[in-house]
């Protein structure tokens, strides 16, 4: 299998990896560059657990070779600290064990810049690509709309 030396823009950082060419952008994240908020969970595309943002949209990392992320701007849950989105997620209780936390809050965090009038139908779209297991997705609504109606307050 190919070995390359990769670039990576990651949380605003310019980061030089060496990688197979089928190690995923998850793998390259974790193993690589030592950032392990991106979960792995189903590792198929279905549980949303390894969410980042690329260029400003949500992207399953479990799904996205390291080399396809060269020349994107990759965000991860080590770049939202003290975000909005990641306060409200502690003031709502939106979480119970905390596995699924970073991809919903990467999830959430591209929803609100995305579509920052989001109705209660795009919030509930959008958060259905990622899966908790412990909690009902209440919380994490009322999270995503109360960075919403800040944000539409100012």
């Amino acid at each position: 299998m190919k070995i390359q030396t990769i670039v990576l823009n990651v949380n605003g950082e310019i980061h030089t990896v060496t990688v197979r060419s089928a190690d995923t952008l998850l793998f390259a994240l974790r193993s690589k560059l030592g950032l392990t908020g991106s979960k792995p969970g189903c590792l198929n595309g279905d549980c949303g657990a390894c969410t980042v943002n690329v260029d400003g949209w949500p992207m399953k990392s479990c799904l996205m070779l390291a080399v396809e992320a060269v020349g994107k701007k990759i965000t991860t849950i080590e770049g939202l600290l003290n975000t909005p989105i990641q306060k409200a997620f502690v003031e709502e209780f939106a979480f119970q064990c905390g596995y699924c936390t970073s991809g919903f809050i990467m999830n959430s965090h591209s929803l609100i810049e995305q579509h920052p009038d989001a109705n209660d139908q795009i919030i509930k779209e959008w958060l259905e690509s990622n899966i908790c297991r412990c909690t009902g997705y209440a919380e994490i609504e009322r999270a995503v709309k109360s960075v919403l109606e800040e944000r539409n307050k100012n």
